[in-house]
């Protein structure tokens, strides 16, 4: 792939306040070239998601974009939602314009393999929802490894969870499906908790985007206050962590997180810890080598100023 080119990338999510500015990142931005969406459980139902991603793309005139639906309920076990963070509609907030376009006449996973099939080179896909359609997607059809350049996704944490004590949201919603992606061989690299807590959209952050001259950066603004008071309401956080933009920005700007190889396993089991990611940072597992990059440190600083000009591009093209 030409160094300069864009990253073409597959977006799977469940937007979610932060999966909408992840959604914005990738459109606003011109080192990523986003070919289509898939939408799954978690944040909200995934008619909900599905719909958000819809409205994110109304809202910055991108209806040209594919969305497919995805995964409504976990590989096995029972269905958790996120919508005690994200409100009702797992956008809550601002108003935001009806999708005028369908999504597309597929699942998640066939849109998913036919796009990977199609492309002249390999795909970045990045997960920032619950693992479901590429656990799906990979157990049914692992000679599509060969077509996926690595996978990025949010989920997990090298130290403690937010759904559970131990468990990262996304992790606990479908460790069945991260264990398939886990073992598939697919680069893989996992931003969790540990470092989408340093990207935090404090008042100046959220101050710059009610500054831009255009209802992008405004509305941005306004989905922080809803995603802060929840925050502030459940975790006790006096700024909101905005997670999902944290698996495109390292595509921008290759150092805006440092990494780690580690080998990163997540267990199924546990009676109190069933979803927790196992990393083994200082290598204290024999015989079981690196398989997965975690991020590590963030530069907030550059990140959100990736984050804040990918807005303002959208809001005044």
């Amino acid at each position: 792939m030409n160094a300069d080119a864009p990253v073409p990338v597959l977006l799977d999510c469940d937007p979610g306040h932060d999966d909408a500015v992840a959604i914005l990142l990738a459109l606003g931005s011109p080192g990523v070239r986003l070919l289509g969406i898939t939408t799954c459980f978690g944040n909200c139902a995934v008619e909900d998601a599905t719909r958000n991603a819809q409205r994110v793309l109304a809202l910055v005139g991108r209806e040209d974009v594919p969305v497919a639906v995805g995964a409504s309920a976990p590989m096995r076990g029972e269905l958790a939602l996120g919508n005690y963070v994200h409100g009702a509609s797992g956008l809550d907030g601002p108003d935001l314009p009806e999708p005028t376009v369908a999504p597309v006449d597929e699942t998640a996973t066939e849109f998913l393999a036919r796009c990977l099939v199609e492309a002249p080179e390999p795909v970045t896909v990045v997960v920032t929802g619950p693992m479901t359609n590429l656990g799906e997607l990979l157990a049914a059809q692992p000679d599509l490894t060969a077509r996926i350049r690595e996978i990025i996704f949010m989920g997990g944490s090298t130290e403690r969870g937010n759904h559970t004590p131990t468990a990262e949201f996304n992790t606990f919603a479908d460790p069945e499906a991260l264990d398939v992606v886990l073992r598939s061989g697919v680069p893989l690299r996992m931003v969790g908790l540990n470092l989408t807590h340093q990207a935090l959209a404090t008042p100046e952050v959220v101050e710059r985007m009610s500054a831009m001259p255009h209802g992008v950066g405004r509305t941005c603004a306004a989905w922080m206050g809803f995603f802060g008071d929840s925050y502030e309401r459940i975790w006790e956080f006096s700024s909101p962590p905005v997670h999902d933009p944290c698996t495109i920005a390292p595509l921008l700007d290759p150092d805006v997180i440092g990494w780690r190889s580690c080998f990163v396993a997540v267990e199924l089991d546990g009676t109190w810890t069933r979803g927790t990611t196992v990393v083994d940072l200082f290598h204290r597992l024999p015989g079981h080598e690196p398989n997965v990059e975690v991020a590590l440190e963030l530069d907030a600083a550059r990140y959100w100023d990736l984050v804040l000009a990918a807005l303002d591009r959208l809001g005044s093209a």
